[in-house]
This record gives C-alpha cells, sequence and structure tokens, in this order.
C-alpha cells in the first residue's frame, strides 16, 4: 500500500472527480494584474492539488468587504476569469470560484454609497445604520448567487464555494441575534434557510451535477458566539443540499480570534480539525473537509485515514508549498516545506496586495517562474557562499540548481545560522523544520561542497579562486552601554534561548521587538514572570500586523507586562532602573499594554528582577562581508549582513540574487 494512500485516492463530489483529497482553500486576490493572479493559482494546480479556489468572488455590488474582491455581477472580466479557469483546469485541477456576499461587513460598497443590509435591523460598532432585508432583498441575493455561478461555470469553473462562515451575510442569518419572525429566522431550519436556498438555487441554474460546496465555521470559539452542537445542527441542516461541508472556526471580525481562524505558530498543527471531526460523527451522506494549520504530511493522511474528514483543505500551507501532493505522490516527503505559520503571507497582501511566502522566494512569482522567463545562465561559474545561515543555504542551493559549481562555508559546526537559538522553542517547531530541510536538500544535492568550522577570510577566499563571492555573514546580538550591563544577572537574548534554564523567576527583557516579546513568551511557558521594557513608543513586531496580533493575545494570555516609552537607565543585582520619558504610542499599532507610568508623568522606578536580558536589535556584519569584496570578479553581499530584518528579505534575496549569477 502506498504511504499516503488515503490523502491520493480520488474522490467524487457532486458529479465531479477529484484527484485526491488536497484542496486548496481560498485566499483573497485581486484579479489584475491577470498574469500575477493566473500564475498563483496555476501554480497549484501543477503542484498537483485536486482543487483550486480563487478567493473572494462578490455576487452583488453592495456586499463587497474590499476593493479587492473580483466583481462576478460585471461581465468586464470574463475573459480573464475564462484564462484563470483553464490555467487550473488543464493541469487536472478542478477550478472552484469562493462567493462571499459581506452583509453587514459590506464596508467598501458603504464607501460607495451603498446601504448596508442584514437580516435585522440595527448599527454596526461604528455607528452606521443595518437595513433589515425584506422578502424581495433576500430573493434577490438569492439570485445573485446563482446568476454568479452561472456566469463562473460559463467561464470555465467547475464549482463553486459558498462562504457561508467567519461573519459574513449567511453567518449573520445563522447568528442567534437574527429573532426575524418569519421564515428566514428564529429556528436552526429558518436561520439556514438562506443557506439551503442559495445553493438549491445554483443547483437548479448550473445543474445537479456542478458541486456547491459551503463553508461554514463548526464553533465560533469566543464569547457570545456559538459553539459546536450549533455547529452540527446547522450542518444536519444543509446536508442533502450541499456537495462538500467545509468546516472552518472563528470569525474574520473578532479580533481575539483572528488567529484561529487562521491559526498562528502559538497554536498546534491541526487545531480546528476537531470541529470537522466532530461534525462529521453526525453526518453520514454529505463529505466534509476540514481547515486551519494543515502542512505535515503524515497529519494530512492520519486525518483522511481516521475518518476526521473526507478532504483536507490548505490555503497556507499550499502557498508555502504548492508541491506538496506531488511530492507525496513521488515519495519526496521529506522535501515537503512546511508552513512556519508566521501569518507573513496574509500580512504582506494586506499591506501590499501580494502575497508572498517567507520561505518559499518563488511564491508572488510563479508566472515568470513557471513559463521560464529567466533565463538559464550563459557561463557556469564557481561560486563561494560565505555564511551557512538561512540566506547563505538558499543561495547555495538556488546557485547549485542553476548549474554552478558551489562552495559553502560556515564559521560554526553547523548550518543554520542564528536562528538555531530558537530550537527548544516550541511554537518555532516550523521553523526548525525548515533550516532541517534546507540541510537536507543541501546534503541531497550532491553539487554543493559544505565546509564547517570554516570562516571564510580574504585569504582563504583568494586560495579558492571563486568567480563569485556571496557573502551572506549575517548579524551579531547589540549589547547596549547600559551601567551593569556585564553584571552575573545580564544575559543577550540569543543565549537565552539555548539555555532557557539560565533565566530566574522574575525577568526583565530590554528590547520589545519580535526577539524580546517571543522570549517572554517562550519563558513565560516554562513558568517565569516576564517584563519587557522598550524605549520606543511601541512594541514592534517587524511590520507583520497579524504576527502582532497573534503575539499580543499571547502576551495577555500569560500576562506579560510590557512597558514602552521607558529607558533603562542601570542594571543592578536587584533589577532594572527605568525612567519613563513620555513618548505617545502610535494609533495604529495593535499594542495597548499597561505601562509603568501612566502617560505624562515621569519618574524612575526599580523594576526588580533575577535576570536581565538584552534584546535590543542586531548588529550587521558589514564591513566584514566588504572586506570579502576584491577576493573575486563579483561579489553580493546578501540577508543579514547587509540589513537586519526578517527571513523574507534574507530568502527572496539570496534566491534571486543567486539566479542572476553567470548572465555573462
Amino acid at each position: 500500500m502506498r504511504k499516503y494512500s488515503h490523502l491520493l485516492s480520488p474522490i467524487m463530489i457532486g458529479g465531479q472527480l477529484f484527484r485526491n483529497r488536497i484542496f486548496n482553500a481560498p485566499t483573497g486576490l485581486a484579479i489584475e494584474p491577470e498574469r500575477y493572479s493566473v500564475g498563483y493559482y496555476e501554480r497549484k494546480a501543477i503542484g498537483g492539488a485536486a482543487m483550486v479556489c480563487i478567493g473572494d468572488g462578490c455576487p452583488n455590488i453592495a456586499g463587497r468587504a474590499r476593493s479587492s474582491q473580483i466583481d462576478l455581477w460585471d461581465t468586464t472580466y470574463r475573459q480573464s476569469l475564462a484564462d484563470m479557469a483553464q490555467s487550473i483546469t488543464r493541469h487536472g485541477a478542478v477550478a472552484s470560484m469562493e462567493l462571499l456576499d459581506a452583509g453587514t461587513q459590506a464596508n467598501y460598497s458603504r464607501s460607495l454609497g451603498y446601504e448596508l443590509y442584514g437580516p435585522v435591523e440595527g448599527v454596526t460598532a461604528n455607528g452606521a445604520p443595518i437595513r433589515m432585508m425584506d422578502e424581495d432583498k433576500i430573493m434577490q441575493v438569492i439570485e445573485q448567487h446563482a446568476k454568479a455561478a452561472k456566469y463562473c461555470q460559463e467561464c470555465g469553473f467547475n464549482m463553486v464555494t459558498i462562504h457561508g462562515g467567519h461573519g459574513w451575510l449567511i453567518t449573520q442569518f445563522l447568528s442567534k441575534e437574527n429573532n426575524r419572525k418569519d421564515r428566514w429566522g428564529g429556528s436552526i431550519e429558518n436561520r439556514a434557510r438562506l443557506a439551503n436556498a442559495i445553493i438549491d438555487r445554483i443547483h437548479q441554474v448550473c445543474g445537479s451535477r456542478f458541486p456547491v460546496e459551503i463553508r461554514i465555521v463548526g464553533d465560533e470559539v469566543y464569547e457570545g458566539g456559538y459553539n459546536i452542537e450549533f455547529g452540527i445542527d446547522l450542518a444536519r441542516q444543509l446536508e442533502g443540499h450541499a456537495d462538500l461541508i467545509h468546516v472552518s472556526t472563528g470569525s474574520h471580525e473578532v479580533p481575539e480570534v483572528f488567529t484561529v481562524t487562521h491559526p498562528s505558530m502559538f497554536l498546534a498543527d491541526g487545531c480546528n480539525v476537531k470541529y470537522a471531526a466532530e461534525i462529521k460523527k453526525h453526518i453520514k451522506n454529505t463529505p466534509i473537509a476540514t481547515v486551519g494549520a494543515l502542512s505535515d504530511p503524515d497529519q494530512l493522511e492520519e486525518i483522511i485515514a481516521s475518518g476526521q474528514a473526507d478532504v483536507v483543505e490548505l490555503a497556507r500551507g499550499l502557498i508555502c508549498d504548492p508541491d506538496i501532493p506531488i511530492k507525496l505522490a513521488a515519495g519526496r516527503e521529506d522535501e515537503v516545506r512546511r508552513c512556519m505559520r508566521c501569518l507573513f503571507c496574509f500580512s504582506h497582501h494586506m499591506h501590499a496586495s501580494v502575497i508572498n511566502c517567507a520561505i518559499n522566494p518563488e511564491i508572488g512569482h510563479e508566472y515568470e517562474l513557471t513559463n521560464n522567463q529567466i533565463a538559464a545562465p550563459k557561463a557556469l561559474k564557481k561560486v563561494l557562499v560565505a555564511g551557512g545561515g538561512i540566506a547563505g543555504m538558499q543561495a547555495a542551493l538556488e546557485a547549485a540548481e542553476r548549474g554552478h559549481e558551489v562552495i559553502l562555508c560556515e564559521k560554526s559546526d553547523a548550518l543554520g545560522g542564528a536562528l538555531r537559538c530558537e530550537k527548544l522553542v516550541p511554537f518555532k517547531k516550523n521553523l526548525d523544520n525548515y533550516i532541517e530541510l534546507q540541510k537536507r536538500l543541501i546534503g541531497k544535492n550532491g553539487k554543493i561542497d559544505v565546509r564547517l568550522n570554516t570562516a571564510v577570510t580574504p585569504e582563504l577566499a583568494k586560495e579558492i579562486a571563486p568567480d563569485v563571492i556571496l557573502a551572506a555573514l549575517g548579524a551579531r546580538p547589540i549589547k547596549p552601554n547600559i551601567p551593569g550591563i556585564d553584571g552575573p544577572n545580564v544575559v543577550g537574548a540569543e543565549e537565552l534561548y539555548y539555555a532557557p534554564e539560565k533565566a530566574g523567576k522574575n525577568v526583565v527583557i530590554l528590547g520589545g521587538g519580535l526577539v524580546g516579546m517571543e522570549l517572554a513568551i517562550f519563558l513565560s511557558m516554562l513558568g517565569r514572570k516576564c517584563t519587557i521594557v522598550e524605549m520606543l513608543p511601541d512594541l514592534n513586531a517587524g511590520g507583520n500586523n497579524l504576527h502582532a496580533l497573534a503575539v499580543y493575545w499571547q502576551l495577555r494570555k500569560y500576562g506579560i507586562h510590557a512597558t514602552t516609552g521607558t529607558k533603562a537607565l542601570e542594571i543592578t543585582d536587584r533589577g532594572v532602573l527605568c525612567e519613563y520619558v513620555g513618548t505617545t504610542p502610535s494609533e495604529k499599532s495593535v499594542f495597548d499594554m499597561p505601562k509603568i507610568y501612566p502617560d505624562g508623568q515621569s519618574g524612575t522606578h526599580l523594576y526588580e528582577a533575577d535576570t536581565v536580558v538584552y534584546a535590543v536589535g542586531q548588529r550587521p556584519l558589514t564591513a566584514e562581508a566588504v572586506a570579502l569584496r576584491d577576493c573575486a570578479p563579483e561579489f553580493a553581499a546578501i540577508g543579514d549582513c547587509v540589513v537586519s530584518k526578517d527571513i523574507w528579505t534574507a530568502t527572496r534575496t539570496a534566491y534571486y540574487i543567486a539566479r542572476d549569477i553567470g548572465r555573462y
């Protein structure tokens, strides 16, 4: 029997055959530019996903939550949608379109002058009026969904996915606040009537063999939301109508569970599978799909084999590695790149309207890479990579893949760089998996000469005589100039990550960046009491606002005190003497942690601590890198020795600079 025989087995849903049980869950992505969006979705079909769902199609001009939603009432994009569908189906995958009407959350449509509407009259949290939908409006919404589905079918899509969860219109009808007295509210049967009416009408218009999937929430997991018992009752109502019931959890619109709906790295792999598994116990005739924090191949197989679900849906998992299905089919499961759940892809899309992955530099550039628009090297060269951290390993792999002779030197006794220090951190498990994957790939490559315990000096570089030097020397922690910094109770964050047992019961961490905040969470998990002191107005998650949200809730969970606008004056054997300097936090900061001093006051305060940790930033080893500049005809510095930033910056620059080698 094949190792992943259950996961890779075909399944018939509606009248459509799916080649395996790995579906690509919808991720919102604007249709323009078409080349980018086509490449993004096509890549997942090439990688072997059985179904690829296009995110954020809106059937109603008044129902848009965001400007980036695809306008399914407007036929202007017919050719683009046809191209998108064809780019998926020509590789053997099923193309689906998500239909999402935001209802009371249609903030973008409201900004254009449209009224908000919902099951009952009310006002939003911002005071905007909500109009109660009458019978005519409800029937209009049903027809709009059916018309949008037919339009998608005409464009070449094989199915549609109705978004019936996460706070959007259908969820609003399902809510216990829907106390309408007509057939659209009150009982569970009435509250589910809109969802079933939409599904049934789509089947009437598109044919009974045209699959209609519906995404629901199994448990809203927040106070005031519905629980799994309601989720089971809801699924019972949908059985016999929907062809696939896709069980998610939480809500987009409730901040405290946003990073449960989109599980952060602080949650376990497959943390939301239990909701689908519970619902499946009660649903016998309709397949059940699960979603959330899924990328471990063995776990995916176990979910299907044990009957917890019939289908696994991956969003970030297939962003991080679109080739999971074909790697498993080929027996190369040890090459699967597992999602770290850092939420960089989602956060970056919110900032720049582009989906990129922190550890997969291909994402966001799928079209040109898939279609070989980057030319092969004109000349093969000897490449010396100085440094075996994140950037160095990626550069070595790509240069070798392009055919160059590669020598990878690392001054320590192991590849992985500074991030190896986080190996013991439970929520960084998939970061360690990534580092180990890169090491395995380098070992399997056979063309990379790895030299450990070898620091690259100008003398060694001249001896090797490379054509190209890629300096990936990294950065080192900054030790702040504070009286008492050399005391026996003071330690750097990196050292404490390696040996957390060195931390006393009470810990003060100097520095409110990610290193300091994540260290505070890690130590709190081990029973330490932690306080963060930051001189700037805000704690700083490095621009990843969604990971910042996840970090915030962990700081709250463990009772970690953080004080911003606070300067450390001196470290003593009793702790840290601090002064509040009265800076004003940014209005956009997600962090509203309590301060030692109220705004507008000043003074000094001794924060008692057994252990004081400095985590105030990194110094790029720029001078050391530049010293290698004249040791080869071609030279580039990559990664943290240029600027100490994030994994994405290190990975993508290493990848593309390595691809540039040999152009002349």
